[in-house]
């Protein structure tokens, strides 16, 4: 089968010249080409049925760009979209007029500002917003602020928990979107509490949340900072919670756990805690178990097994021994992660309040031990 005389030649004069992108719209039958000069349109003219001239365009397409008609290896999709592409060959990929050839590009290591630019104009979509924006040299590039705008835009009509936190994350990223933008997200946590952990995960320590400093804070400063200016690892985080700051994050992290809407919230939201608190955790295995790491948390932090605790949890102690219950919430909080609730969501696809009394048994000790290092 070939194509119709006219569509060949208009094929060519388009492959054959400068040309960053090709996109395919299957439905109204037009081949879109960025180029140098701007975009360039092709109405096709089928002489068969529509899939199977499309097939044609996208081989005589493939043959000019890679020289073979076979096209993008859509078996390679998985491989691919896991970020495998290498970076010699993105800019052909974007080329062929095939969606999955341009995930895997915006998902490519070697992706850049420019590749992104020309990615976005092939398949501007919230899915290839996302994985692009998660690219250092995309967030602070050109692309960085359309791509955040995009996804603002996109969010009211963004129904997955976990696409909500992703996008919030992402669009926090510095230099990317105003103050206003900024507290119009904040509000629309009040109501839907992913925005608030995507807030957590971006801005732990600049959350708008306000909160007062924690009552001891005067009085434990000057040993705190005493041994923090020795790298004390207890002391400095501690310093942390006790300011303001670290009170709006307590508060907000107590606030999500109370009432969380869905898993993927809940695997978030200990991800940002386990982030927060991992300076001081004492064991490089993770603990499954909460009753576990109740009991240690609270041996370490009345000195019963010193030889199992730094140099900095025993300096914390032995300076300031009233500490004890929040060097014990400390600890404990270090552990909670999102192998803590694996276990339970293995077995359930659980949502709303069902969810809620599965995981209680974990919840609960996490949430107390919130709520005490709170003034």
């Amino acid at each position: 089968m070939q194509l119709s005389q006219e569509d060949s030649l208009r094929l060519n004069v388009l492959l054959n010249q400068p040309l960053h992108a090709i996109r395919i719209d299957e439905g109204k039958m037009i081949v879109y080409g960025l180029t140098e000069r701007g975009e360039a349109r092709i109405q096709l003219n089928p002489n068969c049925r529509d899939e199977n001239y499309v097939r044609r365009v996208k081989e005589v397409i493939s043959s000019h760009v890679l020289g073979s008609p076979g096209g993008y290896p859509v078996f390679l999709k998985r491989w691919t979209r896991m970020g495998q592409a290498r970076a010699e060959n993105l800019g052909s990929l974007l080329k062929l007029g095939e969606p999955e050839a341009v995930v895997a590009v915006v998902g490519a290591a070697g992706l850049t500002d420019e590749l992104a630019r020309r990615a976005w104009w092939a398949m501007p979509d919230a899915d290839n917003a996302r994985r692009m924006l998660a690219r250092t040299d995309v967030a602070n590039g050109a692309m960085g602020k359309v791509l955040a705008e995009f996804l603002l835009e996109f969010l009211p009509f963004e129904e997955e928990p976990k696409n909500i936190i992703e996008s919030v994350r992402l669009v926090l990223q510095p230099g990317l979107i105003d103050e206003n933008a900024r507290e119009q997200l904040w509000s629309r946590g009040q109501r839907k509490n992913a925005f608030l952990v995507g807030f957590m995960k971006t801005l732990p320590d600049a959350l708008p949340n306000s909160a007062a400093a924690h009552p001891e804070v005067v009085n434990w400063q000057p040993s705190l900072q005493d041994l923090a200016k020795n790298n004390n690892s207890f002391a400095m985080l501690l310093l942390k919670i006790l300011e303001p700051t670290g009170q709006a994050y307590l508060k907000t992290a107590a606030l999500v756990l109370d009432k969380p809407s869905n898993q993927d919230v809940v695997v978030a939201l200990f991800e940002s805690i386990e982030h927060y608190f991992q300076t001081v955790r004492q064991h490089q295995q993770k603990r499954r178990d909460i009753a576990l790491i109740l009991t240690e948390a609270q041996q370490l932090s009345v000195a019963m097994q010193d030889e199992l605790a730094d140099a900095a949890l025993q300096q914390l102690r032995q300076r300031m021994p009233q500490a004890q219950p929040y060097i014990e919430s400390m600890l404990v909080l270090s552990c909670v992660g999102e192998q803590l609730i694996a276990p339970i969501f293995a077995t359930t696809d659980a949502i709303g309040t069902v969810m809620r009394r599965k995981i209680e048994p974990i919840v609960t000790p996490v949430l107390q031990h919130l709520q005490r290092l709170q003034g």
